[in-house]
C-alpha cells in the first residue's frame, strides 16, 4: 500500500471540475468547458481538473494530430493555465496523459493522491475510481492499465491502432456497466474510510461516480464528508454538470445549468 502523499499547499479559491468525457461527439459540453475555464482563470487561484476530461486520452503524440475540436479544448486549457495555476489529474479515461500535455497548457500533473493544504484545512482529492472496490473486474483492469509496463507497451503501437483500442474498451466498458448494479459501480464506505485514515484527513473531494453530493458521517468517532463533483453533459437541453468551490468560507457544489 502506498504512503500518505506529499501536501501540497494551495491557498486561497480553488475551482474543481472532472467527469466532461470531451470528445468529438461533445461539441455543447466542450464549449461550456471553455467558457468555465475562463471564469474560473478570473476568479480563481488554482483550477483542479482531477481526471475524465477526455473520454479517452492514448497518449500525449495525439497533439500533433489533434483534430479541431481537440485543438481548441487545448488552447482554452492553456489560456487558463497562462493566466491561473492549473492541475491536471488522470481518470480513468484519460489516465495516459503526461507530461507533453501538462507542458501544452501550463499545467501540472496532480499525484494520484492528492494531498491539499486549503484555506479551510488538508483535503484529499482523488478520481476515485480506486475507491469502487466492490467492482472487482474494473479494479483488475484498472491494475492492468495502470501498469507502466503495459503503457510502455501501449506508446510501442501506432497511434491509430492505440486509438481503435481505445475505442473497443470504451464500448467493453459501455456493456460491462448494463450488467452491473449501480451499488457495485459506488465507492466501497469500507475503502473510503481507509484511505482518508491513510492520509489522515476528515474530507475527500472526488469525482468518477457521477453521482455529485456531499456526504457526512462519523470516521473513528469523529466528524467527516465526502464530496462528490458533477458530471458533465451539455448536448441535450437541459443538461448537466457542475463543479466544486473552495475557499476560506468552506466548500461549495455549484449547477452549471442553474
Amino acid at each position: 500500500m502506498p504512503a500518505a502523499a506529499q501536501p501540497i499547499a494551495l491557498p486561497g479559491t480553488i475551482w474543481l471540475a472532472s467527469d466532461l468525457h470531451l470528445q468529438e461527439q461533445t461539441p455543447a459540453t466542450a464549449e461550456a468547458f471553455g467558457a468555465w475555464l475562463l471564469e474560473a482563470s478570473q476568479q480563481a487561484e488554482h483550477i483542479l481538473l482531477p481526471g475524465d476530461i477526455f473520454d479517452a486520452w492514448v497518449g500525449d503524440d495525439a497533439l500533433a494530430v489533434a483534430p479541431p475540436w481537440l485543438r481548441a479544448v487545448v488552447e482554452a486549457m492553456a489560456r487558463a493555465g497562462a493566466r491561473t495555476d492549473l492541475w491536471l489529474g488522470h481518470g480513468n479515461r484519460d489516465f495516459m496523459m503526461g507530461a507533453q500535455l501538462a507542458q501544452a497548457i501550463g499545467a501540472r500533473l496532480l499525484p494520484e493522491q492528492a494531498l491539499l493544504d486549503t484555506d479551510i484545512g488538508r483535503v484529499l482529492l482523488l478520481h476515485g475510481d480506486e475507491l469502487c472496490t466492490d467492482d472487482l473486474a474494473y479494479q483488475q483492469m484498472r491494475q492492468i492499465v495502470r501498469d507502466p509496463q503495459w503503457q510502455a507497451g501501449m506508446m510501442a503501437k501506432p497511434l491509430p491502432e492505440r486509438m481503435e483500442l481505445a475505442r473497443q474498451l470504451r464500448a467493453q466498458s459501455e456493456s460491462g456497466k448494463a450488467g452491473k448494479s449501480l451499488e457495485i459501480m459506488d465507492v466501497n464506505p469500507d475503502a473510503v474510510c481507509a484511505m482518508m485514515r491513510r492520509h489522515g484527513v476528515s474530507r475527500l473531494l472526488h469525482g468518477h461516480t457521477h453521482r455529485p453530493a456531499r456526504h457526512t458521517f462519523l470516521l473513528d468517532g469523529k466528524p467527516a464528508e465526502r464530496w462528490v463533483l458533477p458530471d458533465w453533459d451539455l448536448e441535450q437541453a437541459p443538461g448537466r454538470g457542475g463543479w466544486l468551490h473552495l475557499d476560506r468560507d468552506g466548500l461549495a457544489l455549484n449547477d452549471l445549468t442553474a
